[in-house]
């Protein structure tokens, strides 16, 4: 998928970081910390003197150039950006983020994607959403989990697998993608909202020249379902519960979040077949240090449940399926998916270095899916896949909260990998 391989350029970004402050902002707390913009402004001029505008309620963006290389893919380049600012009193307005990326491919990969989490002063409105657009490929692992014989022992350098393996199907497909809703504030943390939200997949094809087009999962699951396998669409409404407490939704010192969804899948809206899906999601997190708030405990469960009708096989939930892709750290994307899905995670995060540029992180995560084959029928909590690991943590941006991460996951049949990214898995 897409933003695994943004993440797999991200790895040269290292050597050609460039990072630009719209407008400063601080805190008397961030005075001593020291991101990355700060250690490379120290490197070119060792004798400058920090100049940081008091104003919380500034822009700040960060922008990372990327150049790097796959033989799957060839050649790429992209650009990520991440951004944002308070848009009302501090007190009673949460920060508002914005991303962005594009990249394109010597393999014919292409991708442009905008994302933004905005609240209006005073919290009076959410609006949550984005936009993305591009030619991808998707891993085919089939449906279920304690599925022992696909992928195993298969090494993944950030959600990809390193080598290719032939009981695994890639496909190759363009998409477009748009999701967008409006949270009205009810009282205190509590919002009500809805939204739409539309997928379409085409030109759908397997990459595995010696494996005919109707052998793969993709076009069973789709004959079976009534769809047509290279072609396909999910478009529905949204209807939407959110609570809010957390300080800042880059990264989280305390507070909790909790985001429940119904999804309806009309045919009047263009959606090939109708559905209904239920997702949730409680992220909680505990600062248990008010003189180094970094030292935190985080929890994470994610959902999505099937209630009646049928999805198309590349929107069914599963590992990255998230909207950032961060699920199921471990393993590649895709590598578990299902009729329904859960997901829970733990982590730990606390600063390594004293001005708080290194920090580090361990994780151990958990993940089930279902099927609904008549022969061996998968049913969700039946089979569970584990993950755990642990990653490194450098700040990019300390007024947005916003870092690189790089971490190393372990799991289940002998899978493990690299995995790169911006800002926190949740």
């Amino acid at each position: 998928m897409i933003k695994p391989l943004l993440r797999y350029l991200l790895t040269a970004s290292f050597l050609m970081l460039w990072t630009h402050d719209l407008i400063a902002q601080s805190s008397d707390s961030l005075q001593t910390q020291t991101d990355l913009r700060d250690a490379f402004r120290h490197i070119l001029k060792p004798n400058a003197v920090k100049k940081d505008t008091i104003n919380d309620n500034a822009a700040t963006s960060s922008i990372l150039p990327a150049l790097g290389y796959s033989p799957s893919f060839g050649l790429a380049i992209g650009v990520t950006s991440s951004g944002g600012r308070r848009l009302g009193n501090p007190a009673t307005t949460n920060f508002s983020i914005y991303n962005w990326n594009a990249y394109a491919s010597t393999g014919g990969l292409a991708s442009f994607e905008i994302k933004h989490n905005v609240y209006t002063p005073d919290n009076k409105f959410n609006l949550l959403g984005g936009i993305q657009v591009g030619r991808s490929v998707a891993l085919d692992y089939g449906i279920g989990t304690g599925l022992k014989n696909q992928g195993d022992g298969n090494f993944a350098f950030n959600n990809l697998p390193f080598e290719n393996n032939p009981d695994v199907f890639q496909m190759r497909y363009t998409y477009f993608k748009i999701n967008e809703r409006v949270y009205k504030r009810l009282f205190g943390h509590f919002f009500a909202g809805a939204g739409i939200v539309a997928d379409w997949y085409g030109n759908i094809r397997n990459q595995n020249p010696n494996t005919p087009q109707t052998s793969t999962h993709n076009f069973r699951y789709s004959i079976r379902n009534n769809y047509n396998p290279n072609s396909y669409r999910a478009n529905g409404l949204l209807f939407n519960l959110e609570f809010d407490s957390r300080d800042h939704p880059n990264r989280a010192y305390k507070g909790l979040y909790v985001d429940v969804v119904l999804r309806t899948n009309r045919q009047w809206l263009g959606s090939t077949q109708n559905a209904a899906q239920l997702k949730t999601e409680l992220r909680k997190y505990f600062s248990l240090s008010k003189q180094n708030p970094e030292h935190v405990l985080a929890f994470w469960i994610w959902g999505n449940y099937l209630l009646g009708g049928s999805v198309p096989y590349l929107s069914l939930p599963g590992t990255g399926a998230d909207v950032s892709t961060r699920t199921g750290r471990a393993y590649t994307i895709g590598r578990f998916k299902g009729i329904s899905f859960f997901y829970s995670e733990s982590e730990y995060r606390f600063p390594i270095t004293e001005n708080k540029l290194l920090s580090g992180v361990v994780f151990a995560n958990v993940e089930t899916a279902s099927n609904l084959r008549k022969v061996d029928r998968i049913k969700l909590f039946q089979h569970w896949e584990p993950g755990a690991g642990a990653g490194l943590r450098m700040l990019l941006n300390k007024y947005s909260r916003s870092n690189i991460c790089l971490d190393y996951g372990m799991g289940h049949y002998g899978s493990s990998g690299i995995f790169l990214g911006l800002n926190e898995a949740f």
